[in-house]
């Protein structure tokens, strides 16, 4: 005889369902959270209890289990997030009367400071391309036109002719929430982009389409595609871990080690909230440090 189904095994898959089908999320995350509650539900029923009519202590034992297994703050404040979603569909169902997940607070995260290469380094990475190469005058030119300006690489990637405006030294740039921004670049790699899209450009596109970094065939250069110019050079180098991020940090970091307003960095970069720009003070002032402590002669 079949043994039927438990009752919060098909709540839950009537909120997964949910997920899909209302709010439209997208198959993975549907599936991350199915993986977080399943294993909650399953840990209680072990343990005699249920999903359904557990309270705020079960959830935080439950919580507290996690962390002691190992696993991180940031993916125990994804589970959390998790179940909270979970209990606040069971109060709006009317299955439950109260919310356990209210006096939950997630784990303390800490914040990772951005990786940055040196000036040093940049210079080198700059230095790389064979601009003699069609190929190579792209990579010169969107190596150097990423670290003048900060660019994410998705906006990098995704520029079209109309967004180049040399003749006044920036970009305008679309970024997150179709936000547009002006972005000032210098000379250098103002010059590099002229000689890209004199020189380069009209053999590969051969007027096509309006994208203005392309690959081998002429089609537009995605995201990944550079990723991989970029890492192979990186690795040439000695810097295997380079990343467009990467640069975009250093970008950042460089011009406050230099003396820029924290209010213009976070406008180049394009925040929304300051508070996303200073965490590159965080860097800036971890060098310092550093610096401090190397060379003088008390420290």
């Amino acid at each position: 005889m079949t043994r039927p189904t438990a009752l919060w095994r098909r709540v839950l898959d009537a909120y997964l369902d949910s997920l899909s089908t209302e709010r439209g999320l997208a198959k993975n995350s549907v599936a991350a959270y199915g993986r977080d509650l399943r294993r909650l539900g399953e840990e209680l029923e072990a343990r005699k209890g249920d999903i359904l009519e557990v309270d705020v202590v079960g959830l935080q034992e439950h919580l507290r289990r996690l962390r002691e297994g190992g696993l991180s703050a940031r993916s125990v404040a994804r589970v959390l997030a998790s179940i909270r979603g979970f209990f606040a569909y069971l109060v709006a169902d009317k299955q439950r009367k109260d919310n356990p997940t209210d006096p939950l607070v997630a784990p303390k995260q800490i914040q990772a400071l951005p990786k940055v290469v040196s000036e040093e380094q940049v210079e080198e990475l700059l230095a790389a391309p064979v601009v003699a190469d069609p190929l190579g005058l792209r990579d010169k030119a969107m190596i150097e036109l990423l670290y003048a300006s900060g660019l994410r690489v998705s906006e990098l990637v995704g520029l079209v002719l109309a967004q180049l405006q040399l003749e006044r030294g920036f970009l305008l740039v679309l970024g997150k929430g179709s936000k547009e921004r002006i972005v000032p670049i210098g000379e250098n790699a103002e010059h590099w982009l002229k000689r890209y899209l004199e020189g380069s450009r009209p053999l590969l596109a051969k007027g096509r389409h309006q994208v203005v970094f392309v690959n081998a065939r002429g089609e537009p250069l995605g995201r990944q595609g550079f990723w991989k110019v970029l890492k192979q050079y990186g690795v040439n180098l000695g810097l295997p871990n380079l990343s467009p991020h990467m640069l975009r940090h250093s970008f950042a970091t460089h011009l406050l080690e230099h003396g820029a307003d924290l209010r213009a960095v976070q406008m180049m970069l394009g925040h929304a909230d300051i508070s996303t720009t200073q965490i590159y003070t965080h860097i800036h002032q971890k060098r310092l440090r550093a610096a401090y402590d190397k060379y003088h002669p008390r420290s």
